[in-house]
C-alpha cells in the first residue's frame, strides 16, 4: 500500500519514493530476516543509483577527505589486536583456485596494503581511470557518512532501502518477481558460476558494473539490488521486532538505533546484496536480504547511495 503524494522538486539524481506501508523482512530465508512485519515509510528521495567513483571524487577533491582505507590504524581504536606493522589498506575478493569450505571467509578475502577508493584491488588498480561510472567501492560508514553530510543529504534507513528495492510490488521473492532470472534475463549484477572460483560473467560482468547497466525498478532507481552491498543509517540487529498486533498499528520507519556511545567497530546494516552474491553461499540479492558490516570496514563489494527527506527536497 502506497501514499500517492510524492515528494516536489525532485533533484535530477534522485528519484521519489512515494512511501506507505509494507511487510520488511522474510520468514522464508536467513533468521536476520525474521519476523516479517509491516512497517510505514514516509516519502522521500534516494540516489537514482549508487555514488558512482566519479561523484566521490568530485567529493574528495572538494573537501580534501580522507577516507578510513587511506589512513593507518589508530591501536587506541583496537584494544586486543597487535597492529605493529599494520599499514593503510582494506580487504580485497581474490578468488580461489578451485572448491574450498564457505565456512571460512578468509578464504576469499585478503587485505592489500594501499587499496582504497581510488585503488579497489590495492596500487595496481586505478578506479577512476578505469570505471568512474561503477559504483565507488571501499568506502567504510564514516566515508559514507561524509559524503552524505557534504551533498545535503543522509544515508537511506533500513526500512527506506527495501522498501524502495520492492519498486512498490508487495510480495516477490525477488525485487521483480518470483524468478530469480524471468526469461532468462539477468536483472541484476550477481554471481554465476560456482562461487569463490569461477564466475561465468554471464549477466556481462565479473566485478562491478557501471551504475544503471540493469534495468531501472518501477519508481526509476537502478542497483538496488546487487552490484555493490549498500550502507544504511541502521545499527545490526539480529532479528526484526516482534510484528505489530495489525497494519494499522505499523511502527513509522524506525530510524538507525543510533544510542550509547560510538565506536570503530560499530556494525551497521548493509542492504540489497553484490555481485559476489551466489545462490549457493549468499542468497541476498533479494530486497528483505540484510547483512552486518563492521563500521570501519571497506571492501571491494561495499558502496553506498544517499537520501534526503521529502520536505528538504528545495529550499
Amino acid at each position: 500500500m502506497s501514499d500517492r503524494a510524492a515528494p516536489a522538486g525532485c533533484p535530477p539524481d534522485m528519484v521519489p519514493i512515494p512511501g506507505g506501508t509494507f511487510w520488511m523482512g522474510s520468514d522464508d530465508f536467513y533468521p536476520e530476516e525474521r519476523p516479517a512485519h509491516p512497517v510505514r515509510v514516509s516519502p522521500f528521495l534516494l540516489d537514482r543509483s549508487p555514488v558512482t567513483v566519479r561523484q566521490f571524487a568530485q567529493f574528495v577533491e572538494t573537501t580534501g577527505y580522507t577516507t578510513v582505507a587511506e589512513r593507518v590504524p589508530d591501536p587506541a581504536d583496537y584494544p586486543g589486536l597487535d597492529l605493529h606493522g599494520v599499514d593503510a589498506g582494506s580487504l580485497v575478493f581474490t578468488g580461489t583456485a578451485g572448491p574450498v569450505p564457505l565456512h571460512d571467509p578468509s578464504r576469499w578475502w585478503a587485505w592489500v596494503p594501499g587499496a582504497c577508493w581510488r585503488h579497489p584491488e590495492g596500487p595496481g588498480s586505478d578506479a577512476l581511470a578505469e570505471r568512474p561510472e561503477h559504483p565507488v567501492t571501499q568506502v567504510a560508514w564514516d566515508d559514507a557518512q561524509a559524503y552524505a553530510t557534504w551533498a545535503g543529504k543522509r544515508l537511506p534507513t533500513e526500512a527506506e532501502h527495501e522498501f524502495a528495492s520492492r519498486g512498490g510490488s508487495v510480495h516477490g521473492v525477488y525485487a521483480w518477481g518470483e524468478e530469480r532470472c524471468p526469461g532468462g534475463q539477468h536483472r541484476a549484477n550477481t554471481w554465476q558460476g560456482a562461487f569463490p572460483y569461477l564466475n561465468t560473467g554471464e549477466d556481462g560482468w565479473t566485478r562491478t558494473s557501471p551504475v544503471g547497466a540493469f534495468p531501472a525498478n518501477d519508481y526509476g532507481a537502478v542497483d538496488l539490488i546487487g552490484n555493490v552491498w549498500e550502507w544504511t543509517l541502521d545499527r545490526w540487529t539480529t532479528h526484526h521486532p516482534g510484528p505489530a498486533p495489525s497494519p494499522c498499528c505499523a511502527p513509522s520507519d524506525p530510524r538507525s538505533l543510533h544510542t550509547g556511545p560510538e565506536h570503530p567497530r560499530d556494525v551497521f546494516v548493509v542492504k540489497g546484496g553484490s555481485h559476489l552474491c551466489a545462490p549457493e553461499y549468499c542468497l541476498r540479492y533479494r530486497p528483505a536480504a540484510r547483512q552486518p558490516q563492521e563500521r570501519d570496514s571497506a571492501t571491494t563489494h561495499l558502496g553506498f547511495r544517499c537520501a534526503r527527506d521529502a520536505q528538504t527536497a528545495l529550499r
